[in-house]
Order: C-alpha cells, then sequence, then structure tokens
C-alpha cells in the first residue's frame, strides 16, 4: 500500500514510529505537511497539490493533525476522502472530538459517564453555575486549551469566581468541571485501535499538579483496566466514530468518567510505559481495514 502521514513534523516520534511500522509491513509511507498542502476543489476531479506536484494514487491517509490546525487539517483530510483515499479517522470525527463541548454533550446524549459539567457565557451566571457544579474545587477549562494548558484548579469559591469572571471577561469560552479528587491527580490513558482497547497507561501528576500530562512533568506506568472502564472507553471512542483514538478516564467514586477523547494520540507515553508495539497494530488494523473509497463512519451524529 502507499500510505500518506499527515503530519508537521516527520522527527515527532509518533510520526516516526508509524513510518517505520509501515516500512517494517513492506508499505511505501510519505510524510506530508499538512499546511503545505493545497487544493483543486472540483466535483469531476478532486486534488491535492504538494510542494508544485499532484498527490495521487494513495491507499491510505494517517491523520496526525494538532489541535491548532485542525480547520485547515481537517480540509485537506476532507480533499482525501473525496479523491476515495482510505482515512485511518475520518475529517468528521476529527472535528466532533476537537470540540470539547459538542463531544462532551455527544458523550452524556448516549449515557456515557462524565464529570458534572457546566458552560455559560455571561459572567452574571457564575455563582449558579458553580453552584451545578457542586461548588469547589473544581476545575475550569478553556475549550481551545491541550497538553493541559488552559486548564484551572480552583480550590475556593471565590477563587472560582475570580478565575471565571476573568475569562468570560475576555471573552473566552470555558467549561467548569467538578473536581474528582479520590483520583487523586491521576488519570488513565486508554488507546483504541479498531474498537478495542490495545493499551493502557496511567498518568500521575508530579507533586503540586493536578494534571497528568506527560507534557506537564506527569508520569505514566502499566495499568490493568477493570472490565467498565475498558467498556467505557471503546463507547466513547465509538460515539466519537474514531478507529484511533485516545481515551482519558478518570477513576471516579461512582464508576469511571470521561475526561476527553483524543483523535490524534501520542504514541511515545504509551509504548514505552507498556513495551507494546502500538504503532505496528494501527498498520495492521489499516491492512485488515482499507478499501477504496471507503469512509462514512458509524459514530454519532451532529
Amino acid at each position: 500500500m502507499k500510505i500518506a502521514i499527515l503530519s508537521r513534523n516527520a522527527k515527532l516520534y509518533s510520526t516516526r514510529r508509524l513510518v517505520e511500522a509501515g516500512q517494517a509491513a513492506g508499505h511505501e509511507v510519505h510524510v506530508i505537511d499538512t499546511l503545505r498542502c493545497y487544493m483543486s476543489i472540483a466535483s469531476h476531479k478532486p486534488e491535492i497539490h504538494y510542494k508544485g506536484r499532484v498527490l495521487q494514487d494513495y491507499d491510505v491517509v494517517i491523520p496526525r493533525i494538532g489541535a491548532s490546525i485542525t480547520f485547515y487539517g481537517t480540509a485537506v483530510l476532507r480533499q482525501f476522502e473525496m479523491m476515495g483515499v482510505f482515512p485511518v479517522n475520518e475529517s468528521v470525527a476529527i472535528s466532533r472530538s476537537r470540540d470539547k463541548l459538542r463531544s462532551l454533550q455527544l458523550l452524556a446524549r448516549r449515557g456515557v459517564g462524565l464529570p458534572v459539567t457546566g458552560f455559560a457565557h455571561s459572567p452574571d451566571d457564575v455563582n449558579d453555575l458553580i453552584q451545578m457544579v457542586n461548588g469547589a474545587p473544581l476545575v475550569i477549562k478553556m475549550l481551545e486549551g491541550t497538553q493541559g494548558i488552559g486548564v484551572v484548579l480552583a480550590e475556593t469559591r471565590k477563587a472560582a469566581e475570580s478565575v471565571i469572571e476573568a475569562f468570560l471577561g475576555l471573552n473566552v469560552s470555558v467549561m467548569v468541571q467538578e473536581y474528582i479528587k479520590e483520583a487523586g491527580g491521576a488519570d488513565i490513558r486508554c488507546f483504541i485501535v479498531g474498537g478495542r482497547v490495545i493499551a493502557a497507561m496511567k498518568r500521575q501528576a508530579k507533586e503540586g499538579e493536578f494534571r497528568s500530562n506527560l507534557h506537564r512533568g506527569g508520569t505514566a506506568t502499566l495499568v490493568k483496566l477493570t472490565p467498565e472502564e475498558r467498556a467505557t472507553a471503546t463507547r466513547a471512542a465509538k460515539i466519537m466514530g474514531l478507529n484511533v483514538a485516545g481515551v482519558d478516564i478518570l477513576r471516579s467514586s461512582h464508576g469511571p468518567v470521561v475526561m476527553e477523547v483524543n483523535s490524534s494520540p501520542g504514541l511515545q507515553g504509551i509504548e514505552k510505559s507498556t513495551n507494546k508495539d502500538v504503532a505496528g497494530m494501527i498498520i495492521r488494523f489499516i491492512e485488515k481495514e482499507q478499501r477504496p473509497n471507503r469512509t462514512g463512519n458509524k459514530g454519532a451524529r451532529g
């Protein structure tokens, strides 16, 4: 097969591992800088141009689209889909998962466990919003934040009021969520490929920090999932319509709750903490599922 990987940086660990796994399986793999692509949008012959040439004859596209370029990246991916190229994750599923509010609403509608979450536009509603999520301590999240950036733990009601009013005053959209104290600053990343959990790790925040992201100094260790955690993670990925996903869950007193569904999960932490060939599993999934013009996932609408 001829495989295209949409990535801004060929040297990134995840991109390199996918290239290595694809080539080891005998496939032709090219890394394509998403922002260097430009498109001819025509119903009879859609094309993607890249560095002065037309991209053609690709069988598969693996999107590794950063959050900051979601709009343009999904447009490029849609163009590949129009050309009949099999996408590992479809553009509509990526857009759905990147919208934090929309994704939580879709999960809630299907009965997936979530932290109590509030969303507001007006600073006049702050007091009722805080009460809605059972008061302080609580977590405040910017809708556009990634890797723990734009996430604040407000330990008192006064601090919560100040932070929420500041964000809303700057016209920044925020979600407010209950703080799951019993999680102890840890979450679980479940790595989904083809509708099943193929690896899982526990990420523990460093001392004095509540965000467990590895980019923020968190540590990762192998973890054994409960059947309920495994089912929750696979359901969340299916609802988003993602074939490959990282589902982040917390262990709460009332069962597993989903924090986020990531459409471009990193491979470094999960491979090193579990000693599993996750990149190879993604390639084997592609070999099994790839068909020309095979799009139209069965995830949630909206």
